[in-house]
Parts: structure tokens; sequence; C-alpha cells
């Protein structure tokens, strides 16, 4: 079945025609087009009855485009505006809570320019502004609290990691180039079972908000890590001749950013030198009998380290006072080992070290009473052959310790000084 078609004349429907416009005019009655009279009429087509006919267009006026063209100044259809850059830079900085008071201003910044120029990005300025805002609320709490000095606190703990001074009692570190040399920025933690440049065997607090200067900071160096070094390495025989005492220094600049201590270590006393395995020897390592013995010793040496400078010949007055003390002391020491109660392997060259002592006291007491220089020299000699004689020996061979004894000879000192090269200018700067 079909339909037919709807009266008319049936003529194909131009796509491009204008529809018909409401006028005074009666539709059919000028057909192909508005009054001839109207003088507004555009020209007449030369074919008006055929819509697809070809044939000339009108010509537009002034030579322009018969198509419609986008002008400067708008954007077409589909391009979306631009994103403002300063509304990301606020949103960056209010993520990242850095410089919150300069994104809490991009910010606002961002949204007057979003509303003037009619650029996207208006809810990313608002985002950043009060992220900035929140940081900015709470780096103000933080400073009311402490709080912001306790992260820089940690902050630059953090970033001292690797560092020359954030080394602990016990380390054992290797630093950049061929020599330990006088200054020392950066260093390696290795284990101290192998090679290495050196070894700390103590820390020593610095107290003080200004930098007290080099000179009082090597003073101070100087004056403790001789002494500090027997609580770490309590068996000065272990010590080799190549092992000298070195500390690391705050520089002024090293100061301000919180270095605040003196770090006591043990290198070789050649540069270009290293150390192999640890020289700890203290309570974390030593057994009982081992502890007891090298406290008793090491108590004789210091007494002994006293001996004065002037030679008996020059004040014998002074050599007998000190002789009396050392008697003292190396027979109250005599009294210690022989009531330690010491394992089977040990308990008789113990005895035999112990027998000596005793003589040992004796000879110093009798120096003390030493009529003349010659006297004195006599006992002095006899005495001191027990320090490092033959009994020591075999006590240390017992107990597991070094039996070579140290070079009393160079210039680092006598007994109790704990080095066998000891004790030259170790002033290191961090």
């Amino acid at each position: 079945m079909s339909i037919p078609p709807p009266p008319g004349p049936h003529q194909p429907q131009d796509p491009y025609q204008t529809p018909p416009q409401p006028g005074p005019y009666p539709q059919g009655g000028h057909p192909q087009g508005p009054s001839p009279q109207d003088p507004f009429a555009p020209p007449q087509q030369p074919y008006p009855h055929d819509p697809y006919a070809q044939g000339p267009y009108p010509q537009a006026p002034y030579g322009a485009s018969p198509y419609p063209v986008w002008g400067q100044g708008y954007n077409p259809y589909g391009r979306s505006s631009v994103i403002n850059g300063v509304a990301i830079a606020a949103l960056v900085l209010g993520i990242l809570c850095f410089l919150p008071g300069v994104g809490l201003v991009l910010g606002i910044v961002a949204l007057a320019q979003i509303k003037r120029r009619g650029e996207r990005g208006r809810g990313m300025a608002i985002a950043g502004a009060v992220l900035s805002s929140v940081g900015l609320a709470l780096w103000i709490l933080m400073l009311a609290t402490g709080g912001a000095s306790d992260f820089w606190q940690g902050f630059k703990d953090g970033a001292g990691a690797g560092s020359s001074f954030s080394l602990a009692e016990g380390d054992c570190f290797d630093v950049p180039g061929d020599t330990f040399g006088t200054d020392v920025y950066d260093v390696d933690e290795v284990p101290c079972s192998g090679e290495h440049d050196a070894e700390v065997f103590a820390t020593i607090p610095l107290s003080g908000g200004d930098y007290p200067g080099e000179d009082k900071v090597v003073d101070v160096a100087d004056d403790k890590c001789f002494t500090l070094q027997h609580a770490y390495a309590m068996d000065s025989w272990a010590l080799a001749e190549e092992v000298d005492v070195y500390y690391l220094t705050p520089t002024s600049e090293s100061w301000s950013w919180g270095d605040r201590e003196i770090t006591c270590v043990f290198g070789n006393v050649d540069e270009a030198g290293t150390l192999t395995g640890s020289l700890r020897a203290d309570e974390s390592t030593l057994d009982a009998d081992q502890l007891a013995f090298l406290k008793a010793m090491d108590t004789v040496d210091d007494t002994l380290f006293e001996e004065p400078e002037d030679l008996p010949e020059e004040d014998l007055a002074a050599n007998r006072a000190w002789a009396g003390d050392t008697g003292d002391v190396t027979a109250a020491q005599a009294a210690v080992l022989g009531g330690h109660t010491w394992s089977a392997t040990v308990r008789a060259p113990m005895a035999a070290l112990v027998k000596d002592m005793q003589r040992a006291g004796k000879e110093w007491a009798a120096a003390e009473k030493a009529s003349d220089v010659d006297a004195f020299y006599r006992h002095y000699e006899i005495a001191y052959g027990v320090v490092d004689g033959d009994t020591t020996v075999t006590a240390r061979e017992a107990l597991g310790l070094a039996t070579t004894p140290p070079d009393y000879d160079d210039e680092s000192g006598g007994p109790g000084d704990g080095t066998g090269g000891g004790g030259g200018d170790g002033g290191l700067d961090v």
C-alpha cells in the first residue's frame, strides 16, 4: 500500500532555503521572492524555478566570503579555555606544604586572574589557598610549641648520616682520598674486622651556644682523648707501634649545623696506612679474668706514668716521693690479684706474678728511702724489671692477651701512655 503524495507542487526541498517568514504579503502572491517594488530585495536568481540550477552566485559586497568565518578574539566551539598557571603553582605549594604563605598569596592572585581573563583553574586555586592556609597555621603552631626545632634537628640528623659527626664509639671508617689528612668531612663506615683508616674509641660532648674557637676545642681533645683511650683499649700491649691517637673536632661551620662533639679515634701513624681488626678491649669484649688483670696492671701503669720529668740527679726528693707512691700502689694491686679467684689455667702463672709484684713493692719502698742517687737507681732498676718481666708475659699468655711489651724508648713516653707510636699532633677538622 502506498501513501499518496500531499497536494501541491512536488519539488525537492532546498536544504539551504530559508523558511518562509510571516509577513503582510499573502502566501503565493509572489512565489519567487519578495515584491519587485521592495527596495531591499536581492537580485533575482536567473533560474528561480530550479533550486539546483547551476549558474553564477550573487557577488558578496566588498569581496567578502559568502561563508561565515571565526573572527579574531573568539574561541570556536569545542576548544577549551586555558588553565591559569598561577592556580597550578598555588595547588602544588599547598599540597607540598612548602612556603605556605606564598601558596596562599598565589591562590588569591589566581582567583582574580581567572575571573578577569575567563580562564579555568578556579578549583585548583581554591584548593591551593586552603591547603596553604592549613600549612601556615601548622607552622605557626610548631613555632609556638617548639615542634619546629625538633623537626629541624631531625632533619639535620638525617642529613648528617655518613658525615664525620655521625660517628659513634666502636665505629670503624674510611676517609675519602689516599691519606688520613687534616680535614675530614665525609666518611664511609666499614666493618672493623677488615682494613680501615680509623676506629672511634670515644666521643666528647661540647656545650655552649657559640663556637668556642679552634684552640679551645683542641685543648679539650688533647686533655681527654689520651685519657679515654684506656677505657676503650685497656690492654695497652695490644696497641701496635703504628697506632696513634687522633681526634675529629668541630669547625665553626659544622658547629652552626649542630656539631657539638669531639670524636677520638685510633689511626695509623703513617697517614697512608690502615688498621686491621678492632682494638676494643673493655668490659664488652673481655672475660672476668682478663678484666681483673688489666684493671690491676693499668692502675700500676698510671702511677708509673707520673714519674717526674726531672732525673734523680736533678731532683732526688721528687723521685723518692714518686717511688713511695708507686710502691704503695704496686703492693695494693698485688693484693687485689692475689684475692681474685682465677680459672685453673691461670692460677699458677698469676701466683708467680703476685709474688714478683710484692717484691717490686718492697724495692720501690727502698728507693723512697735511698740516701743518694746511686742507691735510688739500684732499687729502681730491680722494681722496674718486674713491670714487664717474664712472669708478666707468662700470665698474659695464660689469659690470652698480647705478650709483646710496648716500646718505651720513643718520644711517646713511659708505661701507661697506652700507645707505641703515641700522642703526636692528632687534631683533625671535621
